[in-house]
């Protein structure tokens, strides 16, 4: 009898801990079913670049996740694996990153020679924003956000240190501050070029350098939201009409639950209310 209950104790402990491995293969499944069935539909080539970064926990500090030089590479890879004539379709869901990763990124998708589409389901910030500014045609949901692309030294803006630079007698100011105004300059120069460069074909000069400098002179605070109306009025290349499939590829990567979550919801399509029978309409 003991060794009955033992066996089962141990049966269940092993079926506990396989049961995230094949969650995970399960999800990673649904994921590529879907992929196959959006390339099929629209005859293109689907990149994910997708960022959970408030979940993940290592010891229970929080593990925030970016657009990396690993990202970069792997989304240049899947690129190169693509040919000139098949069109590439871009899922952007991320807070931004490194300047040099979202650049490299950014360029290989404007190098690319057929229609190249970003899809903003929810959110594409910063570096986000960057990569977004390099395609033919980005595709938003009314409610998404792009963000600003302005240079940060650390924990500040590098357009709050020029200006306080600017506002200041050099004397007062320490050696420290000094270097980081230097830095700063430069960094505002170099993306501005860095945004016309990727402008440079999709609208006309003036009207880029006017855009290059809106998003990367420090106009804003950093975290500043551009919603799609907004986009549309900046000159950007923004549509409103996400296809359904690529909500349905977000809800494939959901949050790990580590916690009681804070949003629920029976999650199937409401429809009206029917109209009792006897009642005019």
């Amino acid at each position: 009898m003991g060794g009955g209950i033992g066996d089962i104790f141990w049966i269940f402990l092993m079926l506990s801990m396989l049961q995230p491995w094949l969650r995970q293969k399960l999800l990673d499944s649904a994921r590529l079913r879907l992929l196959h069935k959006i390339e099929r539909q629209r005859g293109s080539r689907v990149i994910l670049l997708v960022h959970r970064q408030e979940t993940m926990s290592f010891l229970g500090f929080p593990l925030m996740r970016f657009i990396d030089i690993n990202d970069a590479e792997e989304v240049i890879r899947a690129i190169h694996l693509t040919d000139d004539n098949v069109p590439i379709d871009l899922v952007l869901h991320t807070p931004g990153g490194l300047v040099l990763a979202s650049l490299q990124i950014a360029r290989a998708i404007r190098a690319h020679k057929a229609k190249t589409t970003v899809h903003v389901p929810h959110y594409a910030m910063s570096g986000g924003t960057l990569i977004a500014l390099a395609a033919d045609e980005i595709v938003m949901d009314c409610h998404a956000v792009l963000g600003p692309v302005d240079p940060q030294l650390g924990e500040y803006p590098a357009a709050s240190l020029v200006k306080v630079i600017k506002t200041k007698n050099v004397n007062e100011v320490e050696d420290k501050t000094l270097i980081l105004a230097d830095m700063a300059e430069k960094a505002l120069h170099q993306i501005r070029t860095e945004v016309l460069e990727l402008l440079a074909d999709k609208m006309p000069t003036d009207r880029a350098e006017a855009l290059a400098d809106k998003l990367s002179q420090g106009t804003w605070t950093h975290d500043h939201p551009i919603s799609f109306q907004e986009a549309r009025e900046l000159g950007l290349p923004v549509r409103a009409d996400m296809p359904v499939e690529f909500y349905q590829l977000m809800a494939l990567f959901p949050q790990p639950m580590q916690r009681q979550p804070a949003v629920q919801y029976i999650p199937t399509p409401y429809l009206p209310p029917a109209v009792p029978r006897g009642k005019d309409r």
